[in-house]
C-alpha cells in the first residue's frame, strides 16, 4: 500500500496533486509520502508483535534512503538505524535516532569510524572478520570502552535474488564463513575491549520467497545452541533485512510481512534473544516516486524513444541491476485512446547507452512537458544519484497530508562547482 493515487484523473501524493508540486519545484524531483513510510514501518512492527516477538528492534537501513526527514519520520515511531559509515552515523543521530538504537554494519569500518561510534555509545557493531574484531578490540581498549558486537556469519544460502544484491553465499564478500563461526566467537571472547553478545545474518535484498529465510533462520537456531553450549552469552539475533517489495512486475510479488514474522517466530521465538531486523527497501521503496518531464519523443526504425529530464543520475537501478520500475503519466486521461499507445524506451539525456529508466513500455504519445511518475523510487534512488554530465542533483520533497516541504534542495551550478579549484600554475 502507498499514498500515490489518482484523483479526478491526476496523480496525488497523499492530499497534494503531483502536478502542483512539479510546478513549484521543477523536474526531475523525488517525492516521498510520510504516511506510507509510517504505514510500512507500523505494518512490520505489528506483524512481529502479533507473532509474539515482544523483544524486538527494527533498525531502518539508512543506505536505502538517507534523507534526514525520512530517518526522522521513522525515528519518531521508535525505529533504530542500521548504518554502514560514519556519515550515516551522523545522519542517524542528527535525525533523532538514539545512539543505543544504532547498529554499525559493513565490511570496511575504519578505526576512525569505530572511535566515532564508540564515543556516542551505539548499541552494536556487526563485525565481519577476525581482523576487524582485533582492530575494534584495540580501539575500544584504548578509549577505555567495551564494544558490544554481533558476528555476522555467512550461511552460504542462495536467496534467489539478483547477483549484485546477494549477500549470503560463500562467494560474497560479507560475513564470516559458517564453518568458522564458533572459532571466531572464541577468538572474540579471548579479547579485551569487545563482548560478543549477538549473531548477525543477512542473505540478500529484494527476496520474494520465504523459503530462503526459513533455511537461514533454522541455521541460526542451530548455531545459537552450539554457541551457548560453548559458554557464550548470546542475547541478540540480528536477522538483517531483505524482504522484497512490488516494483510492478509479476515476479515482484513478495510475501506479506505477517508471514515473514511468523517464520521468525516459528524458529526463534524461544531463543530468549532480542530479535533485530534491518529493513530499508521494504519501508522506503514504495514511499517514493521520481517525477520527470518529457523533453521530446524520437520515433525510429527499430525503437521509439521517450526522452525525459530524469536519467541514470536520478535512478541508477535500471542500468545497474536491470531493475524494473512502473512508469505512468501523471495525467491518467493522457492518451486514453488505445490507438495512441506505443511502445517506448524511456531514456534520459545522459551521454550513455545505459541511460534508461524503462525499456519497451506501453505509453501514450506524450507532448513536450508532459509529466511521468516512476514508481518505487524511494529506495536506492537519491542515494545512488550523481552529478554525472554536471547535472544538478534532483531535489527531494516530503509530503505529509496537505503539507509538503523540500527536504533536499536542488543546488545551483555555483555551489556544485564550489568544491573544485584550478591550481595557480594553470
Amino acid at each position: 500500500m502507498d499514498e500515490f493515487t489518482y484523483r479526478d484523473g491526476t496523480l496525488h501524493a497523499e492530499q497534494l496533486p503531483i502536478a502542483a508540486l512539479a510546478e513549484a519545484v521543477g523536474t526531475p524531483f523525488y517525492c516521498y509520502s510520510a504516511a506510507t513510510l509510517r504505514r510500512h514501518y507500523t505494518v512490520l512492527d505489528e506483524a512481529l508483535a502479533e507473532a509474539g516477538l515482544s523483544e524486538r528492534l527494527i533498525c531502518y537501513s539508512v543506505k536505502a534512503n538517507s534523507n534526514l526527514a525520512v530517518i526522522a519520520t521513522l525515528a519518531q515511531l521508535g525505529a533504530g538505524a542500521d548504518i554502514v559509515s560514519q556519515g550515516e552515523l551522523r545522519r542517524a543521530l542528527e535525525a533523532g535516532v538514539p545512539a543505543e538504537k544504532i547498529v554499525f554494519s559493513g565490511v570496511g569500518k575504519t578505526a576512525e569510524e569505530m572511535r566515532a561510534a564508540l564515543a556516542v555509545g551505539i548499541l552494536q557493531f556487526n563485525v565481519e572478520s577476525l581482523s576487524e574484531i582485533d582492530l575494534l578490540a584495540d580501539t575500544a581498549t584504548a578509549m577505555g570502552k567495551t564494544a558490544h558486537i554481533a558476528l555476522r556469519v555467512n550461511p552460504d544460502i542462495d536467496a534467489g535474488t539478483h547477483e549484485k544484491i546477494s549477500t549470503g553465499k560463500a562467494e560474497n564478500k560479507f560475513g564470516i564463513a559458517w564453518e568458522e563461526a564458533r572459532t571466531a566467537f572464541a577468538h572474540a571472547e579471548a579479547l579485551d575491549g569487545v563482548t560478543a553478545s549477538g549473531i548477525d545474518i543477512h542473505i540478500g535484498s529484494q527476496i520474494t520467497e520465504l523459503e530462503p529465510f526459513g533455511r537461514a533462520f533454522e541455521k541460526i537456531a542451530g548455531l545459537l545452541a552450539d554457541l551457548r553450549a560453548d559458554g557464550h552469552d548470546i542475547r541478540r539475533l540480528d536477522l538483517g533485512g531483505g524482504l522484497g517489495v512490488p516494483y510492478g512486475r509479476d515476479n515482484d510479488t513478495p510475501p506479506d510481512p505477517s508471514a515473514y514474522a511468523q517464520i521468525i517466530a516459528d524458529t526463534l521465538s524461544d531463543s530468549g534473544c532480542m530479535i533485530m531486523l534491518e529493513p530499508g527497501r521494504l519501508i522506503a521503496a514504495n514511499a517514493g516516486i521520481l517525477v520527470t518531464s518529457v523533453i521530446r519523443t524520437k520515433q525510429g526504425q527499430a525503437k521509439n524513444f521517450m526522452i525525459v529530464d530524469a536519467a541514470m543520475t536520478e535512478l541508477m537501478r535500471p542500468t545497474l541491476y536491470g531493475a524494473h520500475h512502473h512508469i505512468a503519466p501523471i495525467d491518467e486521461d493522457t492518451g486514453a485512446h488505445d490507438a495512441a499507445i506505443k511502445q517506448w524506451d524511456v531514456v534520459g539525456p545522459v551521454c550513455e547507452t545505459g541511460d534508461y529508466l524503462g525499456l519497451d513500455r506501453d505509453l501514450p504519445v506524450l507532448e513536450s512537458g508532459a509529466l511521468l511518475a516512476i514508481f518505487a523510487a524511494g529506495a536506492y534512488g537519491a542515494v545512488l544519484g550523481s552529478a554525472y554530465n554536471t547535472r544538478l542533483p534532483a531535489p527531494e520533497v516530503l509530503v505529509d497530508g496537505e503539507k509538503w516541504a523540500i527536504v533536499r534542495a536542488r543546488p545551483d551550478y555555483q555551489s556544485l562547482l564550489a568544491g573544485e579549484a584550478i591550481p595557480d600554475w594553470l
